[in-house]
């Protein structure tokens, strides 16, 4: 039984990209790793590697129970979990029209309720131990959307209203929440975990630009993984934590002129706006 004493991570979606890169960090900085993934086996080299500090878990976050019984075994070894990191998740690409409810439910399952139901399961420890820290991974796509991105966003955008106001709810207990909001890292993401909607010919030039940005992703992002993660550490560690933390030029850049463009619009229609009351 390793020490209870050591900061303990645990990782959804680990087996790759993001989730791969965290795990490495974590365990470069000497951190206890709980390590999980729908196929356990891609994990085998990481525990190999640091065997008393990794702990390899099945956990697919759209299986009831599977994330209860990942955090029961998560405390059995190492007796605590300081850090949830919701990774686990996927996007799709194509216009709202050509996505079918079955595909669009689907996303959100994975993208929001999976990153509900491992958060429900670690906050009966974090506040019985009155510390911890959930971090949401989200994306530049959490906080504004681009035509063809509209499955993607919804799930982030609904993964972030919860975060903001669970923020809330657990900060009596000593516990922060973190939305992580990158942009273009260089993961398997864009090869990997990106889903392509059947082709609409009514939608084919206004989505094209999006489907041709998402094929020719791979392998020229800037971001680096394992400096994310080290930003996310920092971020938990500061005094005070943000609410949110952009990671990459392009999210920062993209975000800011979101959110100039939204005051904008708000004072250009505060009059309207205010012109509403009953008289």
């Amino acid at each position: 039984m390793s020490s209870t004493t050591n900061t303990t991570w645990f990782i959804t979606g680990a087996s790759s990209g993001f989730g791969m890169a965290f795990a490495r960090y974590a365990v470069e900085r000497g951190y206890n790793v709980v390590a999980t993934a729908r196929t356990p086996a891609k994990l085998e080299a990481l525990a190999a590697a640091a065997s008393e500090r990794v702990l390899v878990q099945k956990l697919d976050v759209t299986t009831v129970g599977d994330a209860e019984a990942a955090v029961e075994a998560a405390t059995a070894r190492f007796g605590r979990i300081d850090v949830l990191i919701n990774n686990a998740g996927y996007g799709i690409v194509g216009a709202i029209e050509e996505t079918s409810e079955s595909e669009l439910r689907a996303q959100m399952e994975t993208n929001f309720f999976g990153a509900v139901a491992a958060t429900k399961a670690v906050l009966p420890q974090m506040r019985a131990q009155k510390s911890g820290a959930i971090v949401n991974i989200s994306s530049l796509g959490g906080q504004l959307s681009f035509g063809g991105f509209s499955a993607y966003s919804a799930s982030k955008f609904a993964l972030e209203g919860m975060t903001e106001a669970l923020a809330q709810e657990v900060a009596p207990f000593g516990i922060k929440a973190l939305i992580v909001e990158p942009g273009a890292f260089r993961t398997g993401f864009a090869a990997d975990a990106l889903k392509h909607m059947p082709v609409m010919d009514a939608y084919r030039d206004i989505v094209g630009g999006t489907r041709d940005f998402a094929h020719g992703l791979d392998g020229t992002q800037e971001g680096d993984p394992a400096k994310a993660a080290r930003a996310i550490d920092l971020a938990l560690r500061a005094e005070r934590t943000p609410l949110r933390l952009q990671l990459g030029e392009d999210s920062i850049a993209a975000i800011r002129a979101h959110a100039q463009q939204l005051l904008q619009d708000l004072a250009a229609w505060e009059t309207v706006a205010l012109d509403t009351r009953i008289d």
